[in-house]
């Protein structure tokens, strides 16, 4: 496994054990939908909520988040449509960014309505 592959594991093992800790039900995890992936899908109370997880090694070449663009977005976005298609969901949704920086200590942040 290529050491990127290996820290994105890792980061999203933490981000997974930060939301099962703050309340969410896992509903899943690497969802696809062709090519397309959604890191994680929880819900909280009544909110499906769509989270992307970043992680690096460090802020040498800015923050985690900072990777995130438009075309991220809009792939995260048909993704969600696809999930909401797929189980008939009509309630709230959300879409989230955890960024996630590994030295020199394990910092996380959790962006809510990261963007929609």
């Amino acid at each position: 496994m290529s050491k990127n592959k290996e820290i994105g594991r890792k980061g999203e093992a933490l981000a997974l054990e930060y939301l099962i800790n703050k309340g969410f039900i896992i509903l899943e995890r690497n969802y696809r939908y062709g090519r397309l992936e959604i890191d994680i899908i929880g819900q909280i109370e009544n909110t499906i909520v769509f989270v992307e997880v970043k992680t690096r090694r460090s802020k040498r070449y800015g923050y985690p988040e900072e990777a995130v663009d438009d075309k991220k977005t809009d792939h995260i976005l048909s993704c969600a449509d696809h999930f909401i298609y797929q189980h008939q969901w009509d309630g709230d949704i959300r879409f989230d960014i955890i960024s996630i920086i590994l030295n020199p200590e394990v910092l996380i942040e959790h962006i809510e309505d990261a963007f929609y």
